[in-house]
C-alpha cells in the first residue's frame, strides 16, 4: 500500500493509519513534535515498516494542531493519546472508504520525538501501554538552561510563523511554561520507567538536558545517549535506530 488512510477519534482528532495484512492486536502509535509540518512521506515510511512487522501504526494530529479539532493546551496533550487508545476497542472508521475496524484487545507501544515525548511518557503507567520510546523528549518545560526554543521565544514563533497550524488555548502556554500539565518531571507518578527507553543526543540544544539524569534516576528508565545528532524527532527512526527500537518494543 502506497498511502496512508485517515479516521478520526472522539469527534476532533485526525489521525492517518496503516493497518498490516494479517489482523493483529500490536498497536504502534507515533506522537511527533511540535511545531512542524506533518512529515508524509516519512511517516508513511515508518508506517509501512512495521506494519510489515505486524503492528498496527497510527499518526495522531494532536488536537489544536493541523485537522484536527479543538484546542491545543484546553486539556494536556497526553489525553489525546489516552483517547485514542480508548477508542479502538469500540471502532474506528476509514474517512474515504466508509469501512469500519475494531482492535479488540490493543496491545499498545507508543513512540514519541521531542514535543511528543511527554505524550508517551505520560501514558506509560496505562495497563494497555505496553513499551515506550522517546527520542529526545521534553522533560521538564520549566527548564531553560541549554535550549534554544525557550518558551518566551517559541510561543510568540509558532503564533506568527505557522498561523492557523496551531490553535493554542487562552493561557495555554502559561500552563506548559510553568510545568502545570504536559510536564514529566512533575508528574512522576504517572511514569513506568521500566516501560520506558529515551534515546537522547548529548549535542541537542533545542531542549534543555539538565532534567535528564534526575528523571532517569528516579524512574529506572532504561537510557541511550548518542553523542552527536542534534535533536532528534521520530522521523529518525531509520536504519541506525530501527533494530535497537525493535528489540526494545519486543523485549
Amino acid at each position: 500500500m502506497n498511502y496512508l488512510k485517515r479516521t478520526k477519534f472522539k469527534g476532533e482528532i485526525v489521525a492517518e493509519f496503516l493497518l498490516p495484512e494479517k489482523s493483529t492486536n500490536k498497536t504502534i502509535i507515533f506522537c511527533s513534535g511540535m511545531p512542524g509540518y506533518p512529515n508524509k512521506e516519512k511517516f508513511l515510511e515508518l508506517c509501512v515498516f512495521f506494519a510489515d512487522r505486524g503492528y498496527n501504526c497510527f499518526v495522531p494530529r494532536y488536537r489544536g494542531s493541523w485537522e484536527s479539532g479543538g484546542e491545543m493546551f484546553k486539556n494536556p496533550p497526553e489525553l489525546d493519546v489516552k483517547d485514542i487508545i480508548d477508542e479502538l476497542p469500540k471502532g474506528f472508521t476509514d474517512l474515504w472508504e466508509g469501512k469500519k475496524y475494531k482492535i479488540s484487545k490493543p496491545e499498545v507501544y507508543l513512540v514519541g520525538g521531542s514535543f511528543g515525548g511527554p505524550a508517551v511518557l505520560l501514558n506509560s503507567k496505562d495497563k494497555r501501554v505496553k513499551k515506550v520510546i522517546a527520542f529526545c523528549p521534553v522533560l521538564d518545560w520549566r527548564a531553560e538552561e541549554g535550549s534554544s526554543e525557550p518558551i518566551e521565544k517559541l510561543a510568540p514563533f509558532v503564533k506568527e510563523a505557522f498561523g492557523e497550524g496551531y490553535r493554542i488555548a487562552k493561557n495555554g502556554w502559561k500552563k506548559i511554561q510553568k510545568g502545570e500539565i504536559f510536564n514529566p518531571a512533575t508528574s512522576l507518578e504517572k511514569i513506568d520507567g521500566k516501560k520506558c527507553l529515551i534515546i537522547q543526543t548529548k549535542d541537542d540544544d533545542v531542549i534543555s538536558l539538565v532534567p535528564l539524569k534526575d528523571f532517569i534516576e528516579k524512574t529506572e528508565a532504561s537510557l541511550i545517549e548518542v553523542k552527536t545528532g542534534g535533536h532528534l524527532g521520530i522521523e529518525i527512526l531509520d536504519k541506525k535506530f530501527q533494530k535497537k527500537s525493535l528489540e526494545f518494543l519486543g523485549s
